[in-house]
């Protein structure tokens, strides 16, 4: 199976991609929704994140207010990368389980894993291709403003506390321009599919001829570094 990490800034367009890329067939994995999930009353992240950031981070049922914590993070890199820590190895380790699974199913040849931060974290090098999805900082922060509900000086904040696009594009293997029309990112997004399905042949094929490399894999550097 071919994994692929599917990342770029905030909304940028990534859920828009994937949702292409499943209908082609691959499967994908939600980081976002499974970060969701490990922070659940009585769940691994829960109580450490309580205990660090206080119980006025709670709803009246338990559950984190992701307001609240994200108006926070947000605010702090010190906070922000508290939190980062605890979550990205959970949702790391979650996501190897995920891929082990299906790797014995044989149901996929494209694993995608959806995921905003996947660069910062380190974790580019886990995948065998990465997909970068960017658009102009105007229309980031349009519609980062309409779906959060947000004024534009906290989405610039949110915005600029991720790494640049420009900087996360030179550790794609692929990148999709989501500031135009639907059509022109689905024509983008199914081009680089047939790419990532010549991809999945050429490592089922290196895969036959070759043993497993038992050394560790080393870390995804920018495309031109050596």
């Amino acid at each position: 199976m071919l994994t692929v990490a599917l990342t770029g800034g905030i909304a940028t367009g990534k859920s828009v991609v994937a949702r292409i890329l499943e209908r082609h067939g691959c499967y994908i994995h939600s980081a976002d929704q499974m970060a969701h999930g490990l922070m659940n009353p009585g769940r691994p992240a829960w109580q450490k994140i309580v205990s660090h950031f206080g119980t006025q981070i709670l709803n009246p049922d338990q559950t984190v207010n992701r307001a609240r914590l994200g108006g926070i993070v947000f605010s702090s890199e010190k906070e922000r990368q508290f939190l980062n820590s605890l979550i990205h190895p959970l949702v790391l380790g979650k996501k190897r389980q995920v891929v082990r699974r299906l790797e014995k199913e044989g149901k996929y040849k494209i694993f995608v894993s959806a995921a905003a931060l996947t660069i910062e974290a380190g974790f580019a090098r886990f995948f065998d291709r990465v997909i970068v999805v960017h658009c102009s900082e105007d229309i980031q922060v349009r519609r980062l403003m309409e779906r959060d509900k947000i004024r534009r000086g906290q989405a610039l904040k949110k915005i600029r506390s991720q790494m640049p696009l420009q900087e996360k594009r030179g550790y794609a293997d692929y990148v999709i321009d989501t500031s135009g029309s639907l059509e022109e990112t689905t024509r983008q997004t199914d081009e680089i599919y047939h790419h990532l399905l010549a991809d999945y042949r050429q490592k089922k094929k290196k895969e036959r001829k070759e043993p497993p490399a038992p050394s560790r894999p080393t870390a995804r550097q920018p495309k031109g570094e050596s």
